[in-house]
């Protein structure tokens, strides 16, 4: 053993290492009995909705306003148009997402005071939009994580100080336009802002006549070279096939970029009392409300690395939700608002959807893109898209002691100025809700019971499926 001089004594160099981890602390929840949680999905909002009237939404703000940390993604940006100096980009996330900038305010006033911030749209009015949205989240005490001027920034957890305990948020997407990936100096090169990605290798796997079929077509094609040719896998205009028992898709996390988020979520947590982990991801689309075949598996390495809940939001609809290790991990928490009265959106908005400026309105090519989804995915005219739900989780002895699921119903059968705007559910829709989450989460073990139209998760307890409404 190794022996050292410290101060008056002889302090071994065993004892240090102990000590040093000591001071570090262990990966276990740290939080105040009563702490709480809630998570909201998307924030899709182009206006102040506080001020409005809107039926039941003054319910759901008290909702928020209960809890310790109140989370959703930020899915807008905030600026005035009329004083922005960036312009609008030639890549957009599906829309060019803008908002007014009584937007802070307005979502301070409802009580969300935590949001993610990489997504799809976090660079549609480039850097310049970013960092416009950044300085309005800051005006009003709302902390952000995800996106920062290089990818060091980007990717480190950021904290809010709650009553119940310090919170840490890291942030990243799975789905994200290329150009607002984040990169640190290299050299004399300088960094880029963007945010925190995490890249995936996405392959189709389909049975083995089927790989034969494809190989034939990718041998006809010129400029084929054999001496790179994958026996595993056949690559036509960029998507890559490998034989599998079906057709779908399967997805590989890049190396660099698990490395780095296990390495901030770790440092997020040895910060804080309580590191939530969020996702940005709508693979393997829009129309699935199955989970992508990788993120089980890195939802688990997350909480393993620290996270005390791990959610994840992008497909628009609700996913299953699995306890593990006693933690909460939301595998979609769908849509919270979808008042997407937006306004600019962008010359090529109108041209990707066959409307010219002068005879069509902004409105109208909003719907035309909301009526056909993202290219060949599923458009947003399905009910399922606005119904969604308010996810409270609550902390007692550092353990989870339940979760609460509000139903919520953005109002699909609204005109278009006055939908997505989210009230409880009434009892047959919340029902319909929770029943969906019920078998959704099946697959993970997870049981829900219905009480009053609230769905309840007691990760402890062996649940009846239902006890009445």
């Amino acid at each position: 053993m190794v022996m050292e001089r410290h101060g008056q004594g002889i302090v071994s160099q065993s004892a240090k290492q102990t000590n040093s981890y000591d001071i570090v602390g262990s990966l276990d929840t740290n939080v105040v009995d009563g702490f709480t949680l809630v998570a909201v999905g998307d924030l899709i909002v182009t206006r102040a909705l506080t001020k409005g009237s809107h039926a039941g939404f003054g319910t759901i703000v008290e909702t928020l306003r209960e809890a310790d940390v109140t989370f959703g993604n930020m899915e807008t940006n905030i600026f005035d148009t009329r004083s922005f100096r960036g312009s609008p980009q030639a890549e957009h996330g599906g829309a060019y997402h803008v908002s007014l900038p009584e937007l802070g305010p307005d979502l301070k006033a409802m009580g969300i005071n935590l949001v993610s911030y990489a997504n799809n749209h976090t660079f549609e009015w480039g850097a310049e939009g970013m960092r416009e949205t950044c300085r309005a989240l800051d005006e009003n005490g709302i902390v952000y994580a995800g996106v920062g001027e290089n990818l060091s920034q980007a990717s480190a957890a950021r904290f809010l100080e709650t009553p119940h305990g310090r919170v840490a948020l890291v942030s990243f997407a799975s789905t994200f336009t290329s150009m607002s990936r984040a990169c640190d100096p290299a050299g004399e090169a300088p960094g880029r802002p963007g945010l925190n990605p995490l890249r995936l290798r996405e392959e189709i796997t389909v049975p083995h006549p089927m790989i034969e079929n494809l190989r034939q077509v990718r041998d006809a094609l010129p400029y084929y070279n054999p001496e790179r040719d994958d026996p595993d896998c056949v690559t036509i205009a960029g998507a890559r096939f490998k034989v599998g028992d079906r057709v779908g898709y399967t997805y590989h996390p890049d190396p660099s970029d698990v490395a780095r988020i296990l390495r901030d979520v770790r440092q997020g947590k040895q910060f804080s009392d309580f590191c939530i982990v969020t996702n940005h991801g709508h693979e393997p689309g829009n129309w699935s409300q199955q989970t992508p075949d990788y993120e089980q598996a890195f939802a688990r390495k997350m909480i393993d690395a620290g996270a005390d809940a791990y959610i994840v939001h992008g497909p628009h609809q609700l996913r299953g939700i699995e306890i593990y290790k006693g933690r909460p991990i939301f595998y979609s928490v769908g849509n919270f608002i979808m008042d997407d009265l937006r306004t600019p959106v962008g010359a090529d908005m109108y041209s990707e959807y066959g409307r010219v400026p002068r005879e069509h309105t902004d409105a109208e090519v909003t719907l035309s893109e909301m009526s056909r989804g993202y290219a060949t995915d599923l458009g947003f005219d399905d009910p399922v898209f606005y119904e969604s739900v308010i996810a409270k989780s609550r902390f007692k002895e550092n353990q989870l002691a339940e979760i609460q699921l509000f139903p919520i119903d953005l109002g699909h059968s609204r005109r278009f100025a006055n939908r997505g705007v989210p009230s409880p559910a009434d009892p047959a829709k919340a029902r319909l809700i929770l029943e969906r989450l019920q078998k959704l989460s099946e697959p993970f073990g997870t049981k829900i019971a219905i009480k009053n139209g609230v769905g309840i998760v007691l990760p402890n307890a062996s649940l009846p499926r239902q006890d009445g409404a």
